[in-house]
């Protein structure tokens, strides 16, 4: 009855601007829509492959100009998300950040998994999660498409797309621009663009950005601080136009080099390792202290080592008034090594890493048909080629791990405030943990604490290689002047291919003998000395079993092949007001998901996670008003899902897993209004009831998918004291949201090594406010701003559980707080 009320709320909310056509057709001038669609942010729109105004596109779009995203301060995709409905970016670091369309994450690190919302840069897949996250400065535009999108975006746009649109060289002028902003906490950005543009019609961009800040959560130990920023970003464009051809070749490259992830643990309070001495408290915006064990990875510091390339050429040939040849041929790598600290305290219990490298090459190959009548339509094909790694080392201190293992007990680490390290890795303290809590005789408790080593190292990867090959067609027939019918089909065939390897890199695990392997006389060979190089010993791993013979690879192939389509129906039922309604199916490629072996020196497990697919129905209105000064659009959605894949925890892995059914409706509303000469408003607002079905997780949230999500703005503008006067004040909502599909609850936690009884892996909800006040020349050739972001310093949580949730030791990450800073642009 709940959901029937919903549903008739949101179609009444479609009716009402459907009754609404009339007084569309009356008051639209379409003569004064260039004018007015600059001054409202709006974009020429071509997720469909063409040019088209925004109400003409019948999929829920939302699209900015770079102009618009400058005005609102927005440089990175957190940001970007905050002001588009349906859609949310988590960014813990460059490295690890989680794109949810529509509450459907994409944010697996494994080289063997495969996304379901594609992000596209000048018509180029970039969708790895770890190399994704992308500086948008020079932008032209940003369009985000939701619901299923294979047909127009490719097979990983199960759920939505997100399309970067660069500025191109521009061969009409000569063009500069430069930007410098300081504030508080180390804030820094530098951006320049110089165009320059040549008689033989060629035209050559280069455009930069620096952007750093200094981390925000303080190491209490005195060290710098967490989530710091430190980006450098550069691009190269180059056009060329030989008669009827067009050539634009697009170099990117960007380099991060971050501290560490501020992982605050709740469960212990900062501490001085040596003396015990309490530095702060467990409020996740506070100072922490974290630390990378000794010699990890050959001695790194906690952060992000991370490096993206792009190379990207876009050919369009004219055969005809109306025929079209286009071509996207592009190479892509990144490399990216973050070294973490997931235990949350300064006790080095575990230091983790992700070493991630990818490759990818891809051509494309379109004709578009148009001639102006009723039919126009596309056919492609599309060749894309991937290989990847993801490499995570861990180290262990086997002594702390043990005493860890003894919870929340007398004999355990004490809580909130753990003892110095002399106490914790007490040999006497050690025996007596052994003994009480593991029911070790006295006799051979002391030998086995003697081979506890206080370095354990272990290592696991997995591997993977695609080669997909797609064809795709995608028409429009008007069949009368007012009502089009659109479809498209995509086939992609695969060839897939997983490899997955685990180690451990020192010796044996003394501990993990006594876990996996508690034989007596294991137990007894444990407790004499040397243990640790005693070939009758299992050589047995902590944290992941190693594979035959201490690391081999395993690997497993498998082929797939699928159908996507989509059916779309739109009526005109004026110039400026557009009604639609379509039906769509959406994959995700079967998933060859890799795991350690379940006992010590076995073969690896694989296990393929059947195609996720989704069907899709949506239905939606958009139009202008006021002489096209007001732009509304809205849309209602339901999704079905089968074979919904989520990621489980193994240990300190995370494995993708069949969760079985899932569903999704909701709302998604956009207004945009031009009130009167001074004042451009703007809001969005977004319902989404994203609920697991089946399983043990049955009834639970999406992750990441707050039911609600509401944005408000308003720019002013107004020539005043000679020059021109700014004023751009934003306000972003989002209700509550869970960090896991689990949705922290109690009965999915209690279970294994390290249960974890406490719920509050969660962020309720929470708003930020942002203001900018600005002052310049009225042509815009030089303006000062003065700006604050996060004014009401709002304290709010970017992600919950991670790594130390396995360990029964969830940290959290906290959000950026107020910062204020001031700017100075100038122009030709």
């Amino acid at each position: 009855m709940r959901a029937f009320r919903t549903t008739t709320l949101l179609t009444a909310s479609l009716l009402a601007l459907a009754a609404a056509a009339p007084a569309f057709a009356a008051d639209a001038t379409p003569a004064d829509n260039n004018e007015q669609n600059t001054s409202l942010g709006e974009v020429v729109i071509t997720a469909q492959k063409r040019a088209q105004d925004p109400v003409e596109v019948p999929i829920a779009v939302t699209a900015y100009s770079g102009k618009f995203l400058e005005a609102i301060g927005v440089k990175a995709f957190d940001e970007l998300s905050a002001f588009t409905p349906g859609f949310l970016v988590q960014n813990q670091s460059n490295n690890n950040s989680g794109f949810v369309m529509r509450g459907i994450t994409s944010d697996s690190g494994s080289a063997t998994d495969e996304t379901r919302v594609s992000i596209y840069q000048d018509g180029v897949p970039i969708s790895r999660s770890r190399g994704s996250y992308v500086e948008l400065f020079d932008m032209e535009r940003v369009e985000v498409a939701k619901g299923p999108q294979s047909t127009l975006f490719g097979r990983g746009a199960l759920i939505g797309a997100v399309n970067l649109v660069q500025n191109k060289a521009n061969p009409a002028s000569f063009d500069w621009a430069a930007k410098a902003e300081g504030g508080t906490g180390g804030y820094l950005v530098g951006e320049a663009m110089v165009n320059f543009a040549f008689e033989n019609g060629s035209a050559l961009r280069i455009a930069a950005r620096t952007r750093q800040n200094d981390g925000y959560v303080k190491d209490a130990a005195g060290g710098d601080a967490y989530n710091s920023t430190d980006t450098q970003a550069v691009r190269l464009a180059y056009h060329l136009e030989p008669g009827k051809l067009k050539l634009d070749v697009i170099g990117n490259y960007q380099v991060d080099d971050t501290s560490g992830t501020s992982f605050k643990s709740h469960t212990f309070n900062p501490t001085n390792p040596l003396t015990g001495a309490v530095l702060g408290n467990t409020d996740v915006a506070s100072a922490a202290t974290l630390s990378a064990g000794a010699g990890f990875e050959g001695g790194k510091p906690l952060g992000l080592d991370r490096k993206v390339y792009g190379l990207t050429a876009l050919a369009e040939y004219e055969i005809s008034d109306s025929l079209t040849l286009s071509s996207i041929t592009a190479t892509r790598a990144f490399h990216s090594n973050e070294v973490f600290d997931p235990d949350g305290t300064s006790l080095p219990i575990l230091t983790f890493a992700e070493d991630a490298q990818g490759r990818q090459q891809s051509q494309e190959l379109r004709l578009r048909y148009d001639a102006g009548g009723r039919f126009s339509g596309f056919v492609g094909a599309n060749y894309f080629h991937e290989t990847g790694s993801w490499r995570i080392p861990g180290q262990f201190d086997e002594r702390l791990v043990l005493a860890l293992l003894a919870g929340n007990t007398p004999l355990g680490i004490s809580r909130p405030n753990p003892q110095p390290l002399a106490v914790l890795t007490n040999p006497t303290y050690l025996a007596t943990v052994l003994q009480l809590g593991f029911g070790i005789p006295a006799s051979i408790a002391p030998g086995i604490v003697s081979n506890l080593k206080p370095v354990h190292r272990e290592e696991f990867a997995n591997y993977g290689e695609n080669t997909a090959y797609d064809v795709y067609a995608d028409g429009t027939f008007k069949l009368t002047d007012k009502f089009e019918v659109t479809a498209g089909i995509r086939y992609t065939s695969e060839d897939r291919w997983a490899a997955y390897r685990s180690t451990v890199q020192n010796g044996r695990s003394i501990l993990g003998i006594l876990l996996a392997a508690p034989t007596p006389t294991n137990l007894f060979l444990a407790a004499q000395p040397n243990a640790v190089n005693n070939a009758a010993l299992p050589i047995v791993g902590l944290i992941a079993q190693p594979t035959t013979n201490n690391g081999d690879t395993f690997s497993k192939s498998i082929d797939d092949s699928g159908l996507t389509w989509r059916l779309v129906g739109r009526y005109a039922a004026s110039e400026n007001l557009s009604l639609y309604a379509s039906y769509a199916r959406g994959r995700r490629p079967d998933v060859i998901s890799a795991s350690a072996p379940a006992t010590a020196l076995g073969e690896a497990r694989f296990n393929v996670v059947a195609s996720e697919t989704v069907d899709s129905y949506e239905a939606g209105a958009k139009g202008k008003l006021l002489d096209g000064r007001l732009y509304l659009s809205g849309s209602v959605f339901r999704y079905d899902y089968d074979n919904f894949a989520t990621s489980f925890r193994q240990g300190a892995q995370v494995v993708t897993l069949n969760a079985g059914k899932a569903k999704a409706y909701g709302f998604e509303g956009e207004a945009r209004l031009q009130a009167g000469e001074f004042w451009t408003l703007f809001g969005t607002y977004a319902y989404n009831h994203a609920r697991l079905e089946s399983g043990l997780r049955a009834g639970n949230h999406f992750r990441l998918s707050p039911d609600q999500t509401f944005s408000v703005g308003a720019a002013f503008s107004r020539e005043a004291l000679g020059g021109k006067l700014t004023f751009t004040p934003t306000y972003t909502w989002r209700s509550k949201m869970f960090f896991d599909d689990d949705n922290d609850r109690s009965d999915l936690q209690s279970a294994g090594l390290f249960p974890d009884t406490q719920v509050d892996e969660f962020q309720n909800a929470y708003g930020l406010l942002n203001v900018r006040l600005g002052f310049g020349a009225v042509d815009d050739r030089w303006k000062v701003e003065a700006f604050v972001e996060n004014l009401a310093d709002e304290k709010y949580l970017k992600d919950a559980g991670n790594t130390g949730d396995s360990f029964g030791i969830p940290t959290f990450i906290a959000g950026k707080p107020r910062f204020m800073g001031v700017g100075v642009t100038f122009r030709r």
